[in-house]
């Protein structure tokens, strides 16, 4: 028998190992820089965004292996609200300084200006976005990454975001997708509440605005289906209110009734207020079919509320659970709903829409809310698909660089960088493509008209409309000529095919293939 097992275990070892079964070692996008991408910093003076939360997977911080590192010189630190160690409360105005061991300055980005200026950057090469984001829309740290690639294009500065995974995971995505009226420091741009994507697939989804010379540095075994304690990481206190996990799961679902009377309490895992029957909120909370929570009654003095027991972390839904939470309450004591009129309150910045305050105004069902926004959220969901970086299985993602145009393999230089927009298509500014394709370009502002010519052919755009004119020939395209800053973007297929060259998607690459003999 002995020599019979020892035959099979050795039969065993001679077997290959079945797919997948070497798990991919965990590795923050900080990490991959240092490890596989340290060439794009190398020899370079570098300005970095982050706070206490900005550490590798052994806690080490961004900021000491920069300042560390023989081959760059780090020469400036940025902080978000909260300041660089996270200590300042909510809108506590923070000052700048100069670091006490380092001597750089460390700029405040929620001081006298929230977007770097041309002086914060003017001694830095390359910027760097190192924070960790807790996967909602209202949370600030998204806003400042979105005004720091603002300022990175508009004074030609290269930004780097080393990838963080979001802690709500990759499939929880809810809630009304904001409007542009209710565009503000605590709601950047048309997202829904829970958006379900990392800081680096955010920033690409910026970018199809912006236009900055943006590379994501990707985390190396994530998964859309990871949550953070999917990570094996350690959970850094992000800010004054969020110190745990527990608090990144609550935010949206107890911290969205800004200025109804119905509030959050013990950093986010209690919702209440005056007037609400405790038990029957739970009663009700707990009927409404909401996954992976239990709502237990709780008192507060003369508030009456619950608190949360999150029993299911993949399953529970923040966003769609604050929804629920805050249509019910309205039906136990009928709080006033703050309106917008010449100043926009709060409470509609958080939701996006003033829509929603109409609708818990009217009393509709909690599912009815989450119907009549629907539309607006699929839409959503099918646009951010060309923005993600990760699947559904470990892998280790290539760099997601900066795009770049080639006309008869000849690279086209850019002073605003190339992006994909909303129906995928390369735009690039106009004036370099036309004379990279050996044509001539006429801007008539009068009627913001673009008239490109190449030999007899003759071809014309108009900035925001999706009709143009095709060696003489109507045609409709998918998308359109836009003005972003002082650069008229065009999308560089059309533009290429109307003067008669071939083009190709070199998607593995970030290349676009023009041939213009």
């Amino acid at each position: 028998m002995a020599s019979l097992l020892l035959l099979l275990a050795m039969l065993l070892t001679l077997l290959p190992a079945a797919h997948g079964a070497e798990p991919f070692q965990f590795k923050l996008g900080n990490e991959q820089l240092i490890s596989t991408y340290h060439s794009l910093i190398a020899g370079k003076k570098v300005g970095l965004v982050t706070n206490q939360s900005g550490v590798d997977s052994q806690g080490r911080s961004t900021i000491d292996k920069l300042a560390e590192d023989p081959e760059i010189k780090l020469t400036a630190l940025y902080g978000p609200e909260h300041g660089i160690d996270g200590q300042a409360k909510a809108g506590e105005y923070v000052e700048s300084y100069t670091h006490p061991t380092l001597g750089i300055p460390v700029y405040s980005l929620y001081g006298q200006t929230r977007r770097p200026t041309e002086d914060m950057l003017k001694d830095v090469d390359v910027l760097l976005f190192d924070v960790q984001d807790i996967g909602a829309r209202s949370y600030t740290y998204i806003s400042t990454l979105n005004y720091c690639m603002v300022a990175a294009q508009k004074y030609d500065k290269p930004i780097i975001v080393l990838d963080r995974p979001n802690p709500l995971g990759g499939e929880t995505v809810e809630g009304p997708v904001m409007e542009d009226p209710f565009i503000t420091f605590v709601g950047v741009d048309n997202l829904p509440m829970a958006h379900g994507m990392t800081v680096g697939e955010l920033a690409r989804f910026f970018n199809r605005k912006i236009g900055a010379k943006l590379t994501v540095v990707p985390m190396k075994g994530y998964t859309r289906s990871m949550i953070f304690q999917d990570t094996g990481l350690s959970w850094m206190q992000t800010s004054p209110n969020i110190p745990d996990i527990d608090s990144v799961f609550g935010y949206m679902a107890t911290g969205m009734g800004e200025g109804t009377g119905i509030y959050q309490a013990d950093q986010f895992k209690w919702i209440g207020g005056k007037g609400i029957d405790a038990q029957r909120f739970a009663d009700q909370l707990n009927q409404a079919g909401l996954p992976g929570v239990i709502f237990n009654p709780e008192n507060r003095g003369t508030a009456g509320g619950v608190r949360l027991q999150i029993t299911d972390y993949h399953a529970f839904n923040p966003a769609k659970t604050g929804i629920f939470a805050l249509a019910i309450a309205h039906k136990m004591n009928n709080f006033k709903v703050p309106k917008s009129d010449s100043v926009v309150v709060m409470f509609d910045k958080i939701m996006g829409t003033a829509r929603m305050g109409q609708w818990i105004e009217q009393n509709r069902e909690p599912q009815e809310i989450a119907n009549l926004y629907n539309s607006g959220l699929q839409r959503f969901k099918e646009e951010r698909k060309q923005y993600l970086i990760y699947g559904n299985f470990p892998e280790s993602p290539r760099l997601i660089t900066p795009i770049t145009v080639w006309v008869d393999d000849r690279s086209v230089p850019f002073d605003r960088a190339p992006y994909i927009d909303s129906h995928d298509r390369v735009m690039v500014p106009l004036r370099a493509i036309v004379e990279a394709l050996g044509a001539t370009v006429d801007w008539d502002a009068s009627n913001s008209q673009i008239t490109v010519r190449k030999g007899n052919a003759l071809s014309r755009f108009t900035v925001g409309s999706t009709t143009a004119l095709f060696k003489g020939v109507e045609k409709t395209m998918d998308t359109s000529p836009v003005i972003l800053g002082d650069r008229t973007m065009v999308p560089a297929r059309f533009v290429a095919e109307s003067v008669g060259a071939s083009v190709n998607w070199d998607g593995q690459n970030q290349k676009v293939l023009i041939r213009a003999k």
